[in-house]
């Protein structure tokens, strides 16, 4: 059963500027359809926040990777 309140996940990146976050949150969002995804490239740690029900965070993290990006949960 799906919790009603879907989870949160904090990641710390390399992501820098607009264009590549406007591309990584497209392939997010394709590998978890129905998500919430922002990046705050404003932030020391580039955050990127995901709020779906069942993030699975080893796929986050490859999926970055695989494109050349740095991608490390963070405890909050």
């Amino acid at each position: 059963m799906i919790s009603a309140d879907p989870a949160i996940e904090v990641f710390r990146t390399n992501v820098e500027g607009t264009a590549a976050a406007a591309t990584l949150r497209l392939l997010l969002l394709a590998l978890m359809p129905g998500s919430r995804i922002d990046f705050d490239l404003e932030d020391c740690d580039r955050i990127l926040r995901i709020s779906y029900h069942n993030t699975d965070i080893s796929s986050v993290v490859r999926l970055l990777a695989d494109h050349g990006f740095e991608c490390q949960p963070l405890d909050y």
